[in-house]
């Protein structure tokens, strides 16, 4: 046997766990389904620690007892406080990897004594230190620090053979940097680097803030600045436009109550495009283009010489990032691998090594074909109407949905044509038609109505394809049955059944839950009701804004968990199970 390392993405906004078991990389479930820990911690009102899914819970209601971001303070000789107490940047970091340690050891039954974390490849060697002594503080040897490229990169190349020249573009929540690396004999040699240890999807974050700011000083003559609650309520409603906004044409920043002005409530609720969202961060994408030939120029190597480009954080998800890399570098991006997974899956490969185990084959399951729409467009200076608009590019993970969004052409257009294609050329009548529907019954409106069409793939090859009239809400829709399995044969079953095996790996016992650095200690029973008052208050948030038959649902749930507090932990826990599952989808 060889003895237990794992790997751990220690990431601004969201850390993960992994490790090499049977030749295979397991990234280690936080909870039932779920592999993400949100890196933020919190003290609840009894004064115990919070860490990942329950201090985000908490965060919006009480940002003054709770500590995000802490990345980016990483290598500082600062303390950030918490709940009235000074806490250095390590020890907040270490409440973090003490938490994924206990989940890990839940996970495999055994003591997990050593790791290896992975850093930004641009983190001086101050912010390298002080993430070694996180690791320590959390009771962690930390055999090894690695840099986030490299170990995407191992991830990426546990995929594939033969040698070639790599770009990763590392783009996540709150550190960017760039790697030109080189993958020949399961060698990652990184041969430059750049980047921006304070540029990231926190940034997005700030400018979706920002218009939402100076939408509600236009609308009601306030600054809700200064207002620690209504900024945290705020920040989690433009993380969830953001992360809209990668799906989808429009989205709605929205919070029910907000703000208080004069006893009145203010509410906020206003509409951004993507072309909108676009136009305020496309000065952080071009910062990164910048960044990117930088790295290329000390590597000493063209756009010519990179033969791929490897996209890893999940602000890379942002399609004008992908556009913006295809257009400079004449290539698409590689995503196969989930990008925020796979610094954790490269960071247990590199443990496994250092371990002496078997090297794992990490194996996803993609669409091997791009699927898309006509629109009329420009197309060799003249307008036609059979452009191809790509929605689901090629190797794409399943299940994924897309939408863009489109608009009539002429005054009183009562209906559109829908064609669906499949292929990759520009001209859509040079792809394959693959199906086709008219959605009637439109509005007698101007040119220029908008129509909202997703394309959505699941698991087992099926593509739904929807149209809506964005101002009425008409919908028509087709489903195409085996989209992909139509056109790839023997290759679809084998990949079925790499993404089956690979779902069984991440089955197990859930971690036990909570960390005690810096806090003091508390029992499983207590804790899981402690954090059931942060689920429950997230719950009594949200029902402002829920809908009449969702705020039901809600109400309900929230009895159920308060039933139970009194009673058998297994019974809060299915209750709670319930509430959580119900504030996913809202979320989402």
């Amino acid at each position: 046997m060889t003895e237990i390392i794992v790997g751990i993405d220690l990431g601004t906004t969201n850390s993960e766990v992994a490790i090499v078991r049977g030749g295979r990389v397991e990234v280690i479930p936080v909870a039932p389904g779920v592999r993400i820990l949100p890196s933020l911690v919190g003290v609840a009102d009894d004064g115990s620690l919070l860490v990942g899914e329950a201090a985000r819970n908490q965060y919006a209601l009480h940002p003054e007892r709770s500590v995000r971001s802490i990345k980016r303070r990483m290598g500082e000789y600062t303390a950030v406080q918490m709940a009235g107490k000074d806490y250095s940047p390590q020890e907040i970091s270490a409440m973090i990897l003490r938490r994924l340690r206990d989940i890990a050891e839940a996970h495999i039954g055994e003591p997990v004594g050593k790791a290896v974390i992975t850093v930004p490849a641009y983190f001086s060697d101050a912010q390298r230190q002080a993430t070694r002594e996180a690791g320590e503080i959390a009771g962690l040897e930390v055999v090894r620090i690695i840099n986030e490229p490299t170990a995407a990169a191992l991830a990426y190349e546990s995929c594939h053979s033969g040698a070639r020249k790599a770009l990763v573009y590392d783009l996540g929540g709150g550190t960017f940097d760039v790697s030109v690396v080189n993958l020949e004999s399961d060698v990652v040699e990184v041969l430059a680097s750049h980047g921006n240890n304070h540029l990231g999807g926190d940034d997005f974050d700030q400018k979706l803030i920002t218009f939402a700011i100076d939408h509600l000083k236009a609308q009601h003559d306030i600054d809700i600045r200064p207002h620690a609650q209504a900024m945290a309520r705020l920040q989690h409603a433009a993380e969830a436009a953001k992360i809209t906004l990668s799906d989808e044409p429009y989205a709605t920043l929205a919070e029910e109550y907000l703000f208080e002005k004069d006893g009145v409530p203010i509410h906020l609720s206003v509409e951004i495009s993507r072309d909108d969202y676009e136009e305020m961060i496309e000065p952080y994408v071009a910062e990164t283009l910048e960044a990117v030939h930088v790295a290329l120029s000390g590597a000493g190597l063209t756009v010519a010489d990179i033969n791929e480009i490897l996209l890893v954080g999940g602000a890379t998800r942002t399609p004008l990032v992908q556009r913006r890399l295809e257009s400079e570098l004449g290539m698409q991006p590689r995503a196969e691998v989930d990008p925020d997974l796979c610094v954790a899956m490269g960071a247990a490969i590199q443990a496994a090594v250092i371990a002496g185990g078997q090297a794992p084959t990490v194996l996803v399951d993609v669409t091997p074909y791009t699927f898309g729409t006509s629109a009329l467009e420009y197309f060799n200076g003249d307008m036609y109407p059979y452009c191809y608009v790509p929605l689901i590019r090629k190797n794409t993970p399943i299940p994924v949905s897309k939408s863009e969004g489109f608009c009539t052409v002429f005054d009183g257009q009562r209906q559109v044509d829908i064609n669906v294609y499949q292929g990759e050329d520009p001209d859509a009548l040079n792809n394959i038609q693959i199906g086709r529907f008219t959605i009637e019954g439109l509005r007698d409106a101007p040119a220029g109505n908008p129509l909202i069409t997703t394309f959505s793939l699941d698991h087992n090859g099926i593509l739904q394809v929807t149209s809506r009239e964005k101002n009425t809400g008409l919908v028509h829709s087709i489903t195409i049955d085996n989209a992909i399995s139509r056109f790839t044969g023997d290759k679809l079953g084998e990949a079925r059944h790499r993404i089956d095996a690979l779902f069984r790996d991440q089955d197990g016992e859930e971690g036990r839950p909570g960390a005690s650095v810096g806090a003091a200690p508390i029992d499983d029973s207590r804790r899981l009701r402690v954090e059931a008052g942060a689920l429950i208050e997230k719950a009594e948030r949200l029902l402002a804004s829920a809908g009449t038959e969702d705020a039901e649902d809600l109400v309900n749930g929230i009895e159920a968990v308060k039933d139970q507090l009194g009673g058998p932990d297994a019974s809060l826990k299915t209750a709670m199970d319930a509430l959580a599952d119900l504030l996913y989808y809202l979320d989402a």
